[in-house]
């Protein structure tokens, strides 16, 4: 994928586009999907997290069955939790790894 900055998901009958700057988090509800975005908006539409995840850019990472964060809009990660906006994401030990070495990678 090039380096797009946003993509249009459908929601209500309608195309919302969506900068990835502004997506906060991305929850899994089965064959759904619900984003959030820095504004508290949400959205829900038809798409599985495992196909949305390889679409994403790379600061996007699933850190639990139900999560995809943006690692950009995460303001801190203590005792296996994310805080993203107002809420606490739980890291599952399979992606922690995964998620610590991304981590690092950004350490000043």
């Amino acid at each position: 994928m090039k380096y797009r900055t946003f993509a249009f998901i459908k929601t209500d009958k309608k195309l919302i586009k969506l900068f990835f700057k502004d997506i906060n988090f991305i929850k899994g509800l089965g064959n759904y999907v619900e984003v959030h975005t820095i504004d508290l908006k949400r959205y829900i539409y038809y798409r599985n997290l495992k196909d949305l995840v390889e679409n994403l850019p790379e600061e996007f990472m699933r850190v639990h069955h139900s999560y995809i964060v943006n690692l950009t809009n995460v303001e801190s990660f203590e005792d296996n939790q994310l805080l993203c906006g107002d809420l606490k994401i739980t890291v599952a030990k399979s992606y922690k790894e995964c998620l610590l070495n991304a981590i690092s990678s950004m350490m000043l």
